[in-house]
């Protein structure tokens, strides 16, 4: 596959996850260089120059997908991505999310009832994909309503602890939680890290993945925000990507994995012309 790797990372990729806090881990993350993410610029305009490319692929099984967007962003950041999917031939609906910054569980309620209305509409289940945070709720979803979910793929999501991020985004984070906690409505709260109103949220982000919802987890090593390593749930089959964080909605790593995952048929058919030009070659 042209611009993923999937894989499940074993040997020293998978050596657990530092402790949260303390001077080093704190050292560890702020040294991640943030500033490739910068570089999305560069990602869109790539998929800019193969867009007719990828838009050829149609579905053999045209499937219904709900999108759902990162921290602090909302359903505008993922249309490039939904334009992508109906052009394919396949269904796709919103999260209703404009900011993404509410308590968790209370944005989960939402979309559950979302999913509900959605996945009745289309008379089948629904595939999840969600970026960052976005694929928290994805995973939660999937845990509580296997019976609406067919798969997720989640894009840059720190399934193994959400705190795993960089001491910008965290702080700013921190200021986010001041305000909810304050009183600001619509906002994530400090109870939301710990206390009751989440408790239902963290418990089925760790709770076993039910074996019959595929789960792909998009992951890159040079992902600016993200810890990479907290990307690695046991339960997903992990897709390495080379993105930055922000870009992963527009990396073309994302896009051909999709394409194979979503139209395996098409995207078979038109690698067949390919491989018959290399067998020529050879000749």
């Amino acid at each position: 596959m042209a611009g993923a790797q999937r894989i499940r990372p074993t040997g020293p990729d998978r050596k657990p996850l530092p402790a949260p806090g303390g001077v080093r881990s704190v050292m560890a993350l702020s040294a991640r260089p943030l500033w490739r993410e910068h570089l999305v610029w560069v990602e869109l305009a790539s998929l800019s120059g193969v867009w007719s490319k990828l838009s050829k692929s149609q579905a053999g099984r045209p499937r219904s997908v709900v999108l759902i967007p990162g921290f602090m962003t909302g359903d505008r950041h993922l249309a490039i991505m939904r334009r992508w999917l109906e052009e394919a031939g396949h269904t796709t609906e919103c999260a209703g999310i404009r900011f993404n910054v509410d308590c968790s569980e209370a944005a989960v309620k939402r979309l559950e009832h979302r999913l509900e209305d959605f996945s009745a509409a289309r008379g089948q289940r629904v595939v999840l994909i969600g970026q960052s945070r976005g694929g928290l709720f994805a995973r939660v979803l999937a845990v509580r309503r296997p019976d609406l979910v067919e798969s997720i793929v989640t894009l840059g999501s720190p399934h193994l602890d959400p705190m795993r991020v960089h001491p910008a985004v965290w702080l700013q984070g921190a200021a986010l939680t001041l305000l909810g906690s304050l009183g600001v409505q619509g906002v994530i709260r400090h109870s939301c890290r710990s206390g009751e109103c989440c408790a239902g949220f963290r418990r089925d982000l760790r709770a076993p993945f039910t074996g019959d919802v595929a789960f792909f987890s998009v992951y890159s090593r040079k992902d600016g925000i993200v810890d990479w390593r907290a990307c690695l749930d046991d339960a997903a089959e992990s897709v390495e990507i080379e993105s930055t964080h922000c870009g992963m909605a527009l990396s073309l790593g994302t896009y051909h994995f999709l394409d194979k995952l979503l139209n395996p048929a098409a995207a078979a058919s038109e690698a067949e012309p390919t491989r018959a030009a290399t067998l020529r070659e050879a000749a």
